[in-house]
């Protein structure tokens, strides 16, 4: 029995056609069996590396170096906090912190009770600008407070469709363009 979908599978097959060389599509295909599965397995690597006629270590060698990839199971709302200078200069750490309070876990990877949520300490994801930013389901959200962050948590949990109220970022941002709405800065009278 297939750990992926027939209709994933085929999505697979066809992306080498999309590349110049078939090589290309492995990260593209990882990205829609983990968007199926929620993290990755051995079974859907090897089912990657088939669909796309590849050898599976070379698919596993790509799913292990990137960590977008994931290989233990994930929240379903997987915060990505930037912790690099800027965002740290503008509170990040004590941010990182409220978050873990405010979804109940200890440390960045830990699943919270309920499975809805977890969170990764990032490196700078270039809005530098607007610190401190997180990432989560696919949308940026800038000049985070610990009121925004309750708020985006909030948002998930009711069950609001992500980029909902209180989203920074415009509907239809694709989440693999890498394309990147900024909102401008609120001054601070306002």
């Amino acid at each position: 029995m297939s750990t992926l979908s027939q209709h994933i599978l085929d999505e697979i097959k066809a992306l080498p056609a999309r590349y110049p060389q078939p090589r290309s599509a492995v990260m593209p295909a990882l990205d829609l069996a983990q968007e199926e599965l929620g993290h990755l397995t051995q079974d859907a690597m090897s089912e990657v590396a088939a669909a796309l006629q590849l050898d599976p270590g070379y698919v596993e060698g790509v799913a292990t170096f990137y960590t977008l990839f994931h290989l233990e199971p994930i929240g379903k709302h997987r915060f990505y906090m930037c912790t690099n200078l800027s965002c740290m200069l503008r509170g990040a750490e004590d941010l990182v912190v409220h978050l873990r309070e405010t979804i109940g876990v200890k440390e960045a990877g830990e699943v919270s009770g309920d499975g809805l949520f977890s969170y990764e300490e990032v490196e700078c994801m270039g809005a530098c600008e607007y610190a401190p930013m997180c990432r989560v389901d696919h949308r940026y959200h800038y000049d985070l407070t610990p009121a925004k962050l309750d708020g985006l948590v909030g948002e998930r949990k009711a069950h609001l469709p992500a980029g909902g109220e209180g989203s920074d970022v415009a509907a239809g941002t694709s989440p693999r363009s890498g394309e990147v709405k900024k909102t401008k800065r609120k001054k601070a009278d306002d």
